[in-house]
């Protein structure tokens, strides 16, 4: 009896440990699409004009590198377009393009906007091409890297229902939110004294993103967790 109860936690421990690992694998593995498409190029932008003083030409240029060797790798050795890597590329050259612009400065302000409006539009662009780009960073939100959640979300996404619809519908409310935020902030930009909009755009942006967060977790990311838990609980 005593050897029983000591060879019990031996047998039991090393299961716990590689669960938790593999969990913990898939779940980098659902992210990084997300964060080296995304949040990469993103943070390497601001590191590089914001903390290093870098101009804005140039900083734009040095964070477009990752996106545009993932975009050229997807069409080369994947036969496929990284849509979020695309977006992103996208999304600074437009900025490229409109840091050029210089003197007026409702035009200055206004020009941030490009990048936020372009973005919104390619994901609304997305949706009506049935590939919404945002679903890189609700996946990941809903399976929590979790290989059971993980089949469960590929097999209700593949039946096209009602989850499909959600999962829509959450790349709809970003691109509307994100187009939105860009037209308010160009109409501030034209119609409101620039000392205000100054401040008044952040605080825009901060309302936005907000918004958009509590309107997608209601319409989409909490129903789809329910659905996955319940399909899950269902195997």
């Amino acid at each position: 009896m005593s050897q029983l109860v000591t060879e019990t936690p031996a047998t039991v421990t090393p299961v716990r440990t590689v669960g938790a690992a593999d969990a913990r694998k898939a779940r980098v593995e659902s992210l990084k699409p997300l964060v080296l498409d995304a949040v990469v190029p993103t943070v390497s932008y601001y590191l590089l004009s914001k903390g290093f003083g870098m101009g804005t030409v140039a900083a734009l240029a040095w964070s477009s590198v990752l996106p545009a060797g993932r975009t050229a790798w997807g069409l080369v050795k994947e036969r496929r377009v990284n849509g979020l890597a695309a977006l992103i590329l996208t999304a600074n050259v437009v900025g490229l393009l409109l840091s050029l612009v210089a003197g007026d400065p409702r035009l200055m302000l206004a020009k941030d906007s490009g990048i936020t409006g372009t973005v919104g539009l390619a994901v609304l662009g997305s949706v009506l091409a049935g590939r919404p780009l945002m679903t890189v960073g609700l996946k990941p939100w809903v399976t929590k890297g979790n290989a059971a959640r993980i089949a469960a979300w590929e097999r209700l996404s593949a039946e096209r229902g009602r989850f499909a619809r959600m999962e829509r519908t959450f790349s709809v409310v970003w691109g509307l939110a994100l187009f939105g935020e860009a037209v308010l902030r160009v109409v501030g930009a034209y119609t409101l004294p620039v000392d205000t909009m100054v401040w008044l755009g952040g605080a825009i942006a901060a309302v936005t993103i907000t918004l958009a967060v509590l309107v997608s977790g209601r319409l989409a990311v909490g129903p789809m967790e329910q659905m996955v838990a319940v399909d899950v609980q269902g195997r």
